[in-house]
């Protein structure tokens, strides 16, 4: 939905749409196994019939996105967790059966019941829309919730056309998608929903979490921050590289999850160099092909060249993989790595969010640990080696929202697995059951027996009730 800039619009717009899912809601009840499954369905065709329309906005979008990278990321992997949702959600519905104690409730039962929220809120970003927005719908919608989705500002193409497309597949009191124009997302994030959920940087998310605060609107925060790699001596040189490197390059290196920096024995150091630049040359794109994703705005680039301009002047040693400049026209920035990096630096201190890589070295698995403990849980951590009891010692001593053994990134891939972050990079999961979970009410309930022993417990209390207490304490104890 486009929404006109002036705030008192914007705010009637949100709140009317919201009164309006609420009230379908309350008129349609809880959601059948089949209605959730026919909104799934309809998640799964509006991307699938409207493919290559999707695939050209976000490429206008982005000045230039890779075709493979759209379809790969966004289209396959969306359509995918849609799948696993629907060969699951049956399974995830049912009332569940939970343990009573019968020496004092003989005859009762307890349950467990899922069920859905009401209306959730979900605020996109901008560099996996796609993927992003139609993994977490999968999620609340198989919890049999409404749906309030805000797209980013860089998203204008794409979000012009779900706001054209969604009410051929879904009604408005069902599922609507709201353009940025620069005050919606303040707007938005006030709103009383029954749960929130944002995706972006952490000082944005501190705001979304502060404004949810004043209706005490639960909140699901996936957030980002510098995400390390780390490869043992163990490990084959070729064959970590290739998979970091391919995933460093991927949409730019614009993913929350991306490896941020490396850790390499310091003996591998110059190995690691000429390795990279040996991978480089055979599968780096050309960075003015169309297979080389774009910096996704002028101020986006503007700080990847401000940031290593900023660790050259204090001593950094700069290496241009591919050996193009970053073209200011285009956006497009070359993949990078960087050397002798410290905390006087941008570069250490910030989320890259692009294809630059910091080497680091180290002498003992504990200084590894000790770096990377010492600052903000990363969202993803990524060990490569061979030795398992190495890899369940890095596992063990540090602390991320989620790990890839020998390889980088494809965790968050995985939709039977818990996605979200830790500490600074976030809190709460969706992806699979776990989503399920966050987008549900799991209600007990408590089913009392037509005859209870409770009663015996009533005042004026008398010796039988003495008795029955001295027993359970006595089995209790």
């Amino acid at each position: 939905m486009n929404i006109a800039k002036h705030p008192v619009i914007i705010d009637d717009i949100l709140h009317t749409t919201l009164a309006k899912q609420r009230a379908f809601a309350k008129a349609q009840g809880i959601e059948s196994y089949e209605q959730r499954r026919e909104h799934l369905l309809a998640l799964k065709a509006l991307i699938t019939n409207n493919q290559e329309r999707i695939i050209k906005a976000i490429n206008l979008d982005y000045g230039n996105r890779s075709r493979h990278e759209t379809l790969l990321a966004e289209i396959i992997n969306a359509c995918a967790d849609i799948n696993s949702t629907l060969k699951q959600l049956k399974k995830w519905m049912k009332v569940q059966k939970r343990h009573v104690d019968h020496r004092m409730y003989f005859g009762a039962k307890n349950r467990v019941i899922p069920q859905p929220l009401g209306v959730v809120g979900l605020i996109i970003p901008w560099n996996f829309p796609i993927n992003l927005a139609f993994s977490q719908l999968a999620a609340a919608f198989a919890a049999g919730n409404k749906a309030m989705v805000k797209m980013s500002e860089n998203s204008r193409h794409l979000s012009a056309l779900l706001a054209e497309l969604v009410g051929h597949y879904f009604k408005p009191e069902k599922l609507a998608f709201f353009c940025e124009t620069g005050e919606v997302g303040i707007a938005f994030s006030k709103l009383p929903f029954d749960h929130l959920m944002f995706t972006g940087s952490g000082e944005t998310g501190k705001k979304v979490m502060a404004a949810a605060a004043k209706n005490l609107t639960p909140v699901t925060l996936e957030l980002g921050g510098k995400s390390p790699a780390v490869i043992a001596k163990d490990y084959p040189m070729q064959k970590a590289v290739e998979r970091i490197m391919y995933v460093k390059q991927l949409n730019a290196g614009q993913i929350c999850t991306n490896v941020d920096y490396v850790f390499v024995h310091q003996s591998q150091c110059e190995h690691f160099i000429e390795t990279a630049t040996h991978w480089a040359k055979k599968h780096l794109p050309d960075i003015h092909s169309e297979d080389y994703t774009a910096i996704i705005d002028d101020r986006a680039f503007k700080r990847l060249v401000d940031c290593v301009a900023d660790a050259q002047q204090l001593g950094a040693k700069v290496i241009t993989l591919g050996k193009q400049a970053a073209d200011a026209k285009t956006r497009k920035f070359p993949l990078t790595i960087i050397m002798h990096s410290n905390d006087n630096m941008h570069i250490d201190t910030r989320e890259t969010f692009g294809p630059i890589l910091m080497l680091k070295t180290y002498h003992s698995p504990q200084q590894v640990v000790d770096y990377v403990s010492e600052r903000d849980r990363p969202l993803a951590f990524y060990p490569f080696s061979y030795d398992k009891s190495l890899i369940n010692y890095y596992i063990d001593s540090i602390m991320s929202g989620g790990v890839s053994v020998n390889d980088a990134l494809f965790h968050v891939g995985q939709h039977d697995l818990p996605f979200g972050g830790v500490g600074a990079s976030g809190m709460g999961h969706y992806h699979g059951y776990e989503g399920f979970l966050t987008f549900s009410k799991l209600r007990p309930v408590f089913y009392q027996a037509r005859f209870t022993s409770i009663k015996f417990l009533a005042p004026p209390y008398s010796k039988f009730a003495d008795r029955l207490l001295a027993f359970l304490t006595r089995i209790n104890s």
